[in-house]
């Protein structure tokens, strides 16, 4: 049987257990604490914290993430981080209301009800809740889904769907080549085959009492979660300024650009305008389209982005680039909220 520790978490003063066969960031979901996390992977630094005492050891993780000269400083990534003593860590990222408050981690069955291409590459899956009658998750949040047939291999997806239904579930999955998930979408999945998935994840999520202008970007199936924070944002009637850039090759990459209207006349004060890095030809009717990289229009078009929280959801490249923008822009680290998810693609 594995040792259990404590950690201690400052400034803000909470404890909890560990076990040896465990990282801190499993043990914290476990136990209902809510520290900040991306992509679970030691690739996206989101949970990097400091050591301040103990004895901690780290998998394998990204220099990008955290570099050697921070490691030996004592800088760790709770999500590659294993306790071998009682600990006491400082996070440097966190959100004081979300901490004890978020959506607790669950298993939920789930049975397929359609799969649709939306785009070449892009396919909206949509699933019904089985057990347990609800899933309790907040709006920006993503999943693990469990691939069938493989052991204890998942695939994590934003869920694009807000919790106003909680029986109903949309993701928005990009179809890479060789893609383990993304090929059953292609036939050995349909309609009526159950799923497994475990969640909620991240921290993409519209915090309350915040007041500040809103930045969303997002590329290929990074629509999903922008997708749920601007239909949440319709639904609570948010009146906070937003702003939706979304990168994509060509006009053929693009889609939901009805609904992304509608939900837009819905909102006090939105705009969204299509990032096309390649093709200008047949651009739909009704939508300010700007040519070049995503970060590149967000730059030029968001002179005062330091004054606003940025949100960013898409291909790791397009999400580090945004990232680098924020830094070159002076954005506070604390106003700026990303999922990172790799695939075969990345790896």
């Amino acid at each position: 049987m594995s040792e259990t520790h404590r950690v201690t978490f400052v400034p803000v003063d909470i404890e909890m257990e560990v076990s040896e066969d465990e990282t801190i960031l499993d043990a914290a979901f476990r136990q209902g604490i809510h520290l900040m996390h991306g992509c679970r992977e030691g690739r996206c630094s989101a949970c990097k914290s400091y050591m301040l005492d103990g004895d901690v050891q780290m998998d394998d993780y990204s220099t990008f993430a955290c570099n050697d000269a921070e490691a030996d400083e004592g800088y760790v990534l709770l999500c590659r981080s294993w306790a071998y003593s009682d600990c006491e860590v400082e996070l440097l990222n966190f959100d004081e209301d979300e901490l004890l408050n978020g959506a607790p981690i669950q298993d939920i069955s789930t049975r397929i009800t359609a799969i649709e291409p939306k785009t070449a590459d892009i396919v909206s899956l949509r699933l019904e809740v089985v057990e347990p009658a609800e899933f309790e998750f907040k709006a920006g949040q993503f999943v693990d889904i469990h691939i069938p047939g493989e052991d204890d291999t998942t695939r994590s997806f934003s869920v694009a769907t807000t919790p106003s239904n909680p029986k109903e579930l949309e993701f928005l999955i990009k179809k890479y080549p060789g893609g383990l998930f993304a090929g059953m979408l292609d036939g050995s999945l349909t309609a009526g085959d159950e799923l497994a998935i475990t969640g909620p994840y991240g921290s993409f999520t519209v915090k309350d009492g915040h007041v500040l202008p809103i930045v969303l970007m997002g590329g290929g199936a990074g629509m999903a979660p922008v997708l749920s924070l601007l239909r949440h944002a319709s639904e609570t009637g948010l009146t906070r300024p937003m702003r939706f850039y979304y990168g994509a090759r060509t006009a053929k990459d693009l889609f939901y650009l009805d609904e992304i209207a509608s939900l837009g006349k819905q909102l006090a004060d939105f705009t969204f305008t299509a990032c096309l890095s390649e093709s200008m030809d047949d651009l739909p009717a009704g939508v300010t389209v700007e040519h070049g990289n995503v970060t590149d229009v967000v730059e030029r078009s968001e002179p005062d982005l330091a004054r606003t929280e940025v949100y960013l959801c898409g291909p790791p490249p397009m999400v580090d680039a945004a990232l680098a923008l924020a830094d070159t822009c002076s954005v506070p680290k604390d106003q700026v909220f990303y999922d990172k998810f790799t695939s075969p693609a990345f790896d």
